[in-house]
């Protein structure tokens, strides 16, 4: 963990551990459900790389926007969706966030500032650069994280969508999650650069790269970006280092690496470290955590109860909401 002292209070520190506990648990039920056939098409886990989704979270205002990836849900419960809707989208249940027609890949909740998740690789980035543009453009103080991935990082719209918000000062946090893999690629064999974060040097803005295993890391990087950017002062490029413990997809078999490999990453699992920093310094008790992480997946059993008794849509408004 950080050497600095964090600034957050010890609630705000409980509040990072239950999110990652239900981030955690959300997925391994997801996994779990296509195990058993009961979720059909695929899904992309970011079990290991929790610390990034809930302390870029906890760094911004609630009335912030952010914009996600295929591989998302993570992004959406630090943004404080409603469990029993996320797990009935997948069900593919009419109580869904998207009525089940979005499924894994798809949800939004408007309401909440989170403007979706996107199946396109580098999708979101230059939503979020327009989300910037709409802010400056009505004077208000509000910022757009923008999440995405290595993979994204060398895709055009990356450079472009960076370019401009630099130009026009836009209040964007570009926030790179490396998880170290675009599908089975190494990002180390993707990129001459030895970071992804030092591009932000083409574009005249900050670039900055922590431990995204580190809760504290992530949270004092995205506070920084987040004051620049409601400041006027433009854009700012952080690129996480993580690691996804899971394949790519429900396809991938994992044949590009090896068990030792995970096994390293797993030795600095985030939440692990959170909890161990929490019980040295005598914030939470080993007690207490342990009643965090059992309501968490309590309360995951309750959004996939709620799922399983929600009604399947109605196939007459199969054809709704299609425009072409």
């Amino acid at each position: 963990m950080s050497e600095a002292v964090p600034a957050l209070s010890p609630e705000q520190m409980r509040c990072l551990l239950q999110t990652m506990y239900r981030i955690r648990a959300f997925e391994e039920k997801v996994d779990e459900l296509f195990m058993r056939g009961e979720v059909h098409g695929t899904t992309h886990l970011s079990i290991g790389e929790e610390a990034t989704a809930a302390a870029a979270l906890q760094a911004l205002r609630p009335d912030d926007y952010i914009t996600s990836t295929h591989r998302g849900h993570g992004h959406c419960i630090s943004k404080g969706a409603d469990l029993k809707l996320m797990m009935a989208e997948l069900l593919g249940k009419e109580t869904g966030y998207c009525r089940g027609r979005g499924g894994s890949m798809h949800i939004a909740d408007v309401a909440s500032g989170n403007l979706g998740a996107n199946g396109v690789v580098g999708g979101g980035i230059p939503i979020a650069t327009g989300v910037g543009l709409s802010i400056k453009m009505q004077g208000l103080d509000r910022v757009c994280l923008c999440f995405f991935g290595d993979g994204a990082a060398n895709e055009g719209t990356f450079h472009e969508s960076i370019n401009l918000a630099a130009i026009w000062d836009l209040p964007v946090i570009f926030l790179c999650e490396n998880n170290q893999y675009g599908m089975s690629m190494s990002v180390r064999k993707a990129t001459r650069c030895e970071t992804i974060a030092q591009r932000a040097v083409a574009y005249g803005i900050p670039g900055e790269r922590v431990d995204g295993n580190d809760v504290f890391a992530v949270y004092e990087a995205v506070s920084r970006a987040a004051a620049r950017a409601r400041s006027g002062q433009g854009p700012t490029l952080i690129e996480a280092v993580t690691y996804r413990y899971k394949g790519h997809s429900k396809s991938d078999q994992n044949r590009y690496r090896t068990r030792d490999e995970i096994r390293a990453w797993q030795e600095r699992d985030p939440i692990k470290r959170l909890a161990a920093y929490l019980r040295e310094h005598s914030l939470l008790t080993q007690e207490e955590i342990e009643r965090e992480e059992a309501a968490a997946y309590q309360a995951i059993e309750e959004a996939y109860q709620f799922a399983l008794a929600s009604p399947e849509p109605d196939p007459d408004s199969l054809l709704e909401g299609v425009y072409a």
